[in-house]
């Protein structure tokens, strides 16, 4: 019998992720943290989060960086106990348990869903390219964003005031590192996705 969550998307897997950068070109401005949350689905077809999966990027040779976004992220590339991997081998190593879950919850391949999700699709889309990654786990285009599902459930299209109108606990000072704002991305689109299951959509 296949998990319930192989019929909940049209056979593919929502992975969570969340990239911190170096501005908003993705061709042009550093990858230098990325985080995914992979989510599982209970008998009774309640949707959580299950593993987080994150590691510091070493910025790619040439890449831009704003010093407005670190002042924003608080990363400091040259930090030497960053343990920041490079691009390939960062991708890679998340890509690999990604791939797993697919497998394991017996669905096709894995949909993004992002906070803005085309930003974040954008920059790893770009770095798959970069670094010649042949399989890509990720619908190329298709993702979910929560930043227009929790505009419709909750009026509130910024993550903190999102969770805080759902009830979910958000620390601003642990904001805008990738691991936190992923697993709180995965909480907010597993709180919408429940809720819209006890509104009566999607019952199976």
């Amino acid at each position: 019998m296949h998990p319930p969550i192989s019929d909940r998307f049209r056979g593919f897997l929502p992975i969570v992720v969340d990239v911190e950068t170096g501005g908003f070109n993705s061709g042009t401005d550093a990858l230098l943290e990325i985080a995914a949350v992979t989510l599982i689905m209970d008998d009774d077809g309640i949707l959580m989060p299950d593993e987080t999966l994150c590691h510091a990027v070493i910025p790619f040779e040439g890449s831009n960086i704003e010093q407005a976004a670190l002042d924003i992220t608080g990363i400091n590339p040259d930090d030497p106990y960053r343990m920041a991997l490079d691009e390939e081998e960062a991708l890679k190593s998340i890509f690999q348990p990604i791939r797993a879950a697919i497998k394991e919850a017996h669905c096709s391949r894995a949909v993004m869903v992002a906070h803005n999700a085309h930003f974040d699709l954008g920059f790893i889309n770009t770095a798959v390219t970069r670094n010649n990654i042949k399989r890509n786990p990720f619908h190329p285009f298709s993702c979910f964003d929560t930043a227009t599902l929790a505009g419709l459930a909750y009026g509130q299209t910024v993550l903190a005031k999102a969770c805080e109108a759902a009830e979910i606990d958000f620390n601003n000072s642990k904001a805008h590192s990738a691991a936190y704002d992923a697993e709180k991305t995965a909480e907010l689109f597993c709180g919408i996705v429940n809720q819209w299951k006890d509104l009566g959509g999607w019952n199976k």
